[in-house]
């Protein structure tokens, strides 16, 4: 199987913790340079100090907030107009504010579908005609699997990431013939600071401790445990090898078993 990512670089979004630090853990492990993209430079600096270099890869980072879209479009150009190529990119940011969808406002909405669908857009179309020239592209969109099962409390969130599912859809119809595969992957109940904040809201609104509501989670899981970030991160890093090229426009869910649905 032909996982090796030597000579392949990869943008990977809200890349200092959580989901998106480990996928990049993961993709340096098979040789990728890795370019992490998150607000905090303190931050970027000490998580590539913690990336493996042993194939001779080097790594670097960009700087951007993805609540202000303008400024990831001037970030991105910035880095391809320095004659940069990648051949990967993992579209990834912090999820919207829970919360029941008759209590959200028009600006949730909004804000929820700028940081998400349109700096996903941004992204690719700058980073596109590089996979195109070299003939590999792998764009990857870690969303929710509410894509596929609404989850109770997250009105915006579901809202938004089903859009992005189907903008993803229809990127991986129009990219295939050039190589490039767009998949979105679905991350279940994971150890993440979003997790930590999902058991926090659940316990505030219902009046249950937080060790109740871990309970309740685990019990809906069939493998009877929580994911782990570097489990997700693995998925990932497989779907941007040579080894999947063949899989394209699908949805992912790296969920336990979770979800009760095909």
């Amino acid at each position: 199987m032909n996982l090796n990512l030597i000579g392949k670089t990869a943008v990977v979004c809200g890349s200092t913790q959580g989901l998106g630090y480990a996928t990049a853990v993961e993709l340096a492990l098979l040789g990728a340079n890795v370019v992490l993209m998150a607000r905090n430079q303190e931050k970027l600096i000490a998580a590539i100090a913690t990336l493996d270099v042993s194939k001779g890869q080097q790594h670097d980072y960009l700087i951007a907030d993805f609540s202000d879209s303008k400024q990831v479009e001037q970030s991105i150009n910035h880095f391809v107009l320095k004659g940069n190529t990648a051949h990967i990119l993992v579209n990834n940011t912090g999820g919207p504010a829970g919360g029941s969808i008759l209590n959200a406002v028009t600006d949730d909405f909004l804000s929820a579908f700028n940081n998400h669908l349109i700096c996903n857009h941004i992204l690719t179309k700058a980073l596109v005609p590089g996979m195109k020239s070299a003939g590999y592209g792998r764009i990857i969109n870690i969303i929710s699997t509410s894509v596929k099962q609404p989850l109770i409390g997250l009105g915006v969130s579901n809202t938004i990431r089903a859009a992005v599912a189907n903008w993803s859809k229809t990127l991986a119809t129009e990219l295939g013939p050039f190589g490039i595969t767009v998949n979105n992957v679905l991350p279940g109940f994971t150890q993440t600071v979003r997790a930590d904040y999902v058991i926090k809201k659940k316990s505030s609104d219902s009046g249950k401790s937080e060790e109740a509501i871990m309970k309740e989670l685990v019990s809906e899981i069939p493998v009877g445990r929580i994911g782990k970030p570097e489990e997700f991160g693995a998925a990932v890093a497989f779907l941007c090898s040579p080894a999947a090229a063949y899989i394209n426009g699908i949805n992912l869910p790296v969920d336990g078993g979770r979800l009760m649905c095909l």
